[in-house]
């Protein structure tokens, strides 16, 4: 059964990152080679922890979950958005549009839970790591993963509501290149007041609670490698935390620029900018942030190599 919202418009069109003829066709190549590593990326991580039963920890259990959501939602995202650089007119139906748009919200969200969970870890096994077993049990980690997933879940349904109140009229045409929040209000012929205040209290929260709880748990974790007496110790434990936090920083700063931001008349394309980097850089980044400085991925990667040659 279709989604029906009382609007005139029964689909939009996307209107892409760029109307540039000349851009087309190599943003198309680019950003299709930046699928390729994202997917390639993020399930060679997810087979890898799956076979490798040394990496059965907390950690890769995170890790593993962080690499699902990266490459669901950029599979959510970036097929559809490589047909504006192809086609005169990528039209998206209305309940295609919702649908898009709810489950980028799940996993984006999620992401956000996910990675404040895989802080929370890091600070417990660098702080308090006789505790570590006891703290981060099996039990502890399937409800901080479930926790993520509700919340993701939970928080998508109420903004997905959201958007199903509003009217569309005579406009169809979404300045961006997928089914966001932000554009579709603009074409609203409703009063969007009630949106808005969703937007910045439920996306507030989303972004503002995750990152104190993260910073706070880097903040403990760095003071607790200033205490590290070895040189190299310190500057490699420096050097790992300083890429998740660049991570961390790029995600929840593009997502705070596009949803918490006055809107002013260039903030959409801003936006579309923006978008880019919690879209498709982030989710690419992180398979190799966590991954390429990593010790027991790379002893795990390769024995299975080992193991499919010989």
């Amino acid at each position: 059964m279709g989604l029906v919202n009382g609007s005139f418009v029964t689909e939009f069109v996307l209107a892409g990152l760029s109307d540039r003829s000349d851009l087309q066709i190599p943003l198309f190549f680019l950003f299709l080679l930046m699928y390729i590593v994202t997917a390639l990326g993020n399930l060679s991580l997810i087979i890898l922890i799956t076979l490798n039963s040394n990496l059965h920890t907390p950690m890769y259990f995170f890790l593993f979950n962080l690499s699902f959501i990266d490459l669901c939602y950029s599979t959510v995202i970036t097929p559809k958005m490589l047909m504006n650089f192809i086609l005169k007119e990528n039209v998206i139906s209305y309940t295609g549009c919702i649908t898009q748009f709810y489950f980028f919200c799940f996993f984006v969200i999620s992401e956000c839970y996910m990675l404040t969970t895989m802080a929370y870890d890091r600070y417990v096994a660098i702080c308090n790591p006789l505790l570590y077993n006891s703290v981060m049990s099996p039990k502890v980690c399937s409800y901080l993963v479930f926790a993520s997933y509700f919340m993701g879940f939970s928080d998508a349904l109420i903004h997905t509501g959201c958007v199903l109140r509003l009217t569309f009229c005579d406009a169809n045409t979404i300045n961006h290149f997928f089914c966001d929040v932000m554009p579709l209000l603009k074409l609203s012929c409703t009063s969007t007041y009630v949106n808005e205040v969703e937007i910045f209290i439920v996306g507030g929260k989303d972004i503002t609670l995750p990152s104190i709880i993260i910073f706070m748990s880097y903040g403990f974790i760095v003071f607790s490698i200033l205490k590290i007496k070895s040189t190299e110790g310190r500057s490699k434990a420096f050097s790992t935390c300083s890429s998740h936090v660049i991570a961390v920083s790029l995600f929840f700063g593009s997502c705070a620029f596009m949803y918490l931001k006055p809107s002013s008349p260039g903030s959409l394309d801003e936006g579309k900018i923006s978008s880019v980097f919690y879209t498709i850089v982030v989710p690419m980044m992180n398979p190799l942030i966590y991954s390429l400085r990593n010790k027991d991925i790379k002893v795990s990667l390769r024995k299975s190599f080992f193991k499919v040659i010989i």
